[in-house]
């Protein structure tokens, strides 16, 4: 399921894929052409399609062909109409799309259900067009441009909606040609990303004059088993104090939060963690969200299919059915639950994280 090198700490790197399928459009591109050297200097099979249309032999067996998909890379152009910034409240004002897809195996993953298709991960050789098309909503949207609380932020865009764009830095570079670009870009604009992975080096030394944030996404031990594939918690918040030492903005996005026996003691233990890291660094700027788990009934089936065997609790138990706006169904924690859970972690930030402000709990 891709390569994933270790460090000498035997710490998870990055990721790698195994084969990488570039479309005959995406070689138009410069960076389209970057990304193909970087994967073959990385000794990555390199696969130049004859068209644009992603032929993929999958295995008859699910299992085998996830594995065979996860393991996949793809380059491709981003068409007009994912170039058309969509809002992500409560996270940001929009969606910047860099990429669509992940490599990592959370057994939770929000995706599933979402992205149809084998779960390839695609990433767009077009990125100079997707950036261009910014400073068009520059002082629009409705969560931070209009809010009274976060309008420090400026227009707030939110990169990793539909990938981590961090696990894919190694062979796409895009995420420091996007932090690079927002350095540039004198204007009232924030990148905002998160991610389970650690590998920061390439980020630290970006000239991104702090409108850039990286938040890290975080779960205990008895949860984190639940994210295949990722680097280890301690990984991820050793590599966030390095981002905030190196002047950027950061986050803890807790998620998802779950209500399994036992949830108080590992998620207090988990704040003292990420409080011994970053209560010592001078002039932090950290933010935290608070994201609790939630399902629909298309997303259970994917992630069953998936992951056969899992132990993620999944049923009805505390559960309550929460309308969308798009008329869709999730399956949420109950009021008592979630009233129960959003008191202790108010409780305890103020407590372990007072210099963190909390953006949000949903």
């Amino acid at each position: 399921m891709g390569v994933a090198r270790q460090n000498k700490s035997g710490a998870r790197a990055e990721w790698l894929p195994r084969r990488l399928l570039v479309t005959r459009s995406s070689m138009g591109f410069a960076h389209g052409r970057a990304i193909a050297e970087r994967a073959a200097a990385h000794g990555v099979e390199v696969i130049l399609l004859p068209g644009d249309r992603l032929a993929l032999d999958m295995p008859d067996d699910p299992r085998r062909a996830y594995a065979a998909a996860k393991s996949t890379l793809a380059v491709v152009v981003a068409p007009p109409s994912r170039r058309r910034l969509q809002p992500i409240a409560p996270s940001a004002d929009w969606r910047v799309d860099l990429a669509e897809g992940c490599p990592a195996h959370c057994s939770y993953c929000y995706l599933a259900g979402s992205l149809k298709g084998a779960p390839i991960t695609r990433v767009y050789a077009n990125v100079d067009e997707i950036l261009d098309a910014l400073p068009a909503y520059l002082g629009d949207g409705s969560v931070t441009s209009r809010s009274r609380d976060r309008a420090h932020e400026g227009t707030t865009f939110e990169a990793s909606c539909y990938t981590d764009p961090l696990a894919l830095e190694p062979i796409t570079g895009v995420l420091s040609a996007t932090i690079a670009w927002f350095g540039r870009w004198d204007a009232p604009a924030q990148l905002r990303f998160t991610t389970k992975f650690a590998d920061v080096a390439p980020l630290l030394d970006i000239d991104h004059r702090r409108r850039t944030r990286m938040r890290a996404s975080i779960n205990p031990p008895m949860f984190a088993r639940f994210e295949g594939g990722t680097a280890p918690v301690a990984a991820r918040l050793a590599a966030l104090g390095r981002m905030a030492v190196a002047g950027y903005p950061i986050g803890l996005t807790i998620a998802p939060i779950i209500a399994a026996e036992g949830w108080r003691d590992a998620y207090g233990a988990l704040l003292v963690d990420a409080a011994a890291i970053l209560a010592k660094i001078p002039g932090i700027d950290l933010t935290i969200e608070l994201i609790t788990h939630r399902y629909t009934a298309g997303s259970k089936a994917v992630l069953e299919s998936w992951y056969p065997g899992s132990s993620l609790e999944m049923g009805q138990a505390n559960r309550t059915i929460k309308r969308t706006k798009f008329g869709s169904e999730k399956h949420v924690y109950d009021a008592v639950t979630m009233r129960a859970m959003r008191s202790f972690f108010e409780e305890r930030i103020a407590a372990v994280l007072p210099m963190g402000r909390i953006l949000y709990w949903t």
